[in-house]
């Protein structure tokens, strides 16, 4: 690969991105299971639902003429109330940024969180993007503007009957 060319993911790249965050979250401490655990089949209709709302979320990938695609980035919008620094009423979230190891270093991650913050700047209302950045990609996501937010991310697992 020399050139970096990033497209939009289409649903059929459903599966990719599955695999690219299987990658992510084992990244992140993460046992993703097998290739048969049932959170991929969940997933894969996600991101492939998902994929058909091009006006709320958005993913743009990387390919490799012979592995197909090795690296891609994921974002959403979300309704959210407006505040006193922040009017609009949309926010983003950036995830499953997840590059394939034989193809890291290369700045492909970058170039997919570039074309989704593009995305969210040119095509929706988003006033701010927030993200959960590894130690691995927390380098990437200052060098392009993020900041740490003054309220830390907090995470209630629901439990049912």
């Amino acid at each position: 690969m020399t050139e970096i060319q990033v497209r939009r993911a289409k649903p059929d790249d459903a599966e990719a991105l599955v695999r690219l965050r299987a990658l992510m979250l084992e990244a992140m401490g993460n046992d993703t299971g097998s290739a048969d655990a049932p959170w991929r089949e969940v997933a894969v209709r996600y991101f492939a639902g998902q994929l058909a709302s091009p006006g709320t979320f958005a993913a743009f990938v990387v390919d490799d003429p012979e592995v197909g695609v090795v690296a891609g980035a994921v974002g959403n919008l979300t309704v959210h109330p407006p505040g006193p620094k922040d009017l609009s009423t949309t926010r983003g979230h950036l995830y499953n940024v997840s590059t394939e190891p034989a193809f890291r270093r290369r700045g492909l991650a970058r170039a997919c969180v570039i074309a989704l913050l593009d995305w969210y700047r040119d095509e929706t209302d988003a006033g701010q993007i927030e993200l959960h950045a590894t130690q691995d990609g927390d380098a990437l996501y200052r060098s392009l503007g993020f900041v740490e937010s003054f309220y830390p991310s907090q995470r209630l697992v629901v439990t049912r009957p």
